[in-house]
């Protein structure tokens, strides 16, 4: 049952992100969560990383929605603690025309608490060009 719960906590988020909903895709997570975004700074940590209007204001750069997807996460659950990682995909078309088409590498750790799985850390990272250009490598896929 522990697989569904934290799936269905995962994919629930991802259906707010592709509905523009930041409310519900904040509900998802708690409220002491830590995330290392692909965007800078280097962390979110409370309520910078649960910004309903910082998160609506990243939807509006997007004509007609994003989706961002993880596709076929390894899970891992030990009690009230489980992971989640794989490849997710981010598909959209920026407001600018940009088709934006990437892949990245995603770890999401929850915690139940009180019977509810939230998200408590998430990690989003590109590759990075080892040419010393500092370039993130983002037209991979797998």
């Amino acid at each position: 049952m522990s697989e569904k719960e934290v799936l269905s906590v995962i994919r629930g988020q991802e259906d707010a992100t592709a509905k523009g909903d930041a409310r519900s895709n904040v509900d998802a997570m708690d409220p002491d969560v830590v995330v290392f975004d692909l965007s800078p700074p280097l962390a979110y940590r409370g309520e910078q990383a649960r910004d309903i209007e910082g998160i609506n204001a990243w939807f509006a750069t997007w004509r007609n929605g994003v989706t961002v997807h993880m596709a076929d996460p390894q899970l891992m659950i030990d009690g009230d603690l489980a992971v989640a990682f794989g490849l997710s995909r981010m598909t959209g078309t920026k407001t600018d025309g940009t088709k934006v088409d990437s892949w990245s590498r995603r770890t999401i750790v929850l915690r139940r608490v009180a019977g509810s799985w939230k998200i408590i850390h998430e990690h989003a990272s590109f590759p990075m060009a080892m040419d010393g250009s500092g370039r993130a490598v983002t037209d991979l896929s797998p």
